[in-house]
């Protein structure tokens, strides 16, 4: 399966929206990769086993299940995180990526890619609601990004 959507971050004929920096976004998309405690529900702990300018592995632990993901960094642009593939996890990808086709216009689009199956076999009854959650998620992510900023956590 493959999914793709974009999230407003900012948009000037929007006077609700927050504006924020490319760098103060950088900034968010980090944190993500450094702290994923703030971005995933439901993960206990983590350890970082790896970490440069341009990489890290991380082992997430969920509880139930163990995962261990490797991040692309490409400073400034995008991350790309792909989990290895494991007992229970199927692996896949998510790329976040942030797009600024205007001064001062800026989105995230995110681009899932997973094993799951979109039409026939067992996973297509699955696919609308990993779809949602997907977005359920990203949009958590911007507001954790924005409240970091809005509460001094994040600079």
């Amino acid at each position: 399966m493959k999914f793709e959507h974009l999230i407003t971050i900012n948009d000037p004929a929007d006077p609700l929206l927050e504006p924020l920096t490319r760098a103060q976004l950088w900034h968010g998309l980090l944190q993500r990769v450094d702290n994923p405690l703030l971005f995933l529900p439901g993960l206990q702990s983590f350890t970082l086993l790896e970490r440069s300018e341009v990489h890290a592995r991380r082992e997430l632990d969920f509880g139930a299940a163990r995962i261990v993901d490797s991040v692309r960094l490409e400073a400034g642009q995008q991350v790309e995180f792909v989990v290895e593939t494991g007992a229970g996890h199927a692996g896949g990808s998510l790329c976040i990526r942030i797009e600024e086709p205007a001064p001062e216009v800026l989105f995230l689009r995110f681009t899932y890619h997973t094993n799951l199956e979109e039409s026939g076999g067992e996973d297509a009854a699955y696919v609308d609601y990993v779809k949602s959650a997907y977005l359920d998620s990203d949009i958590e992510c911007v507001r954790t990004i924005r409240e970091l900023l809005a509460t001094g956590q994040l600079h």
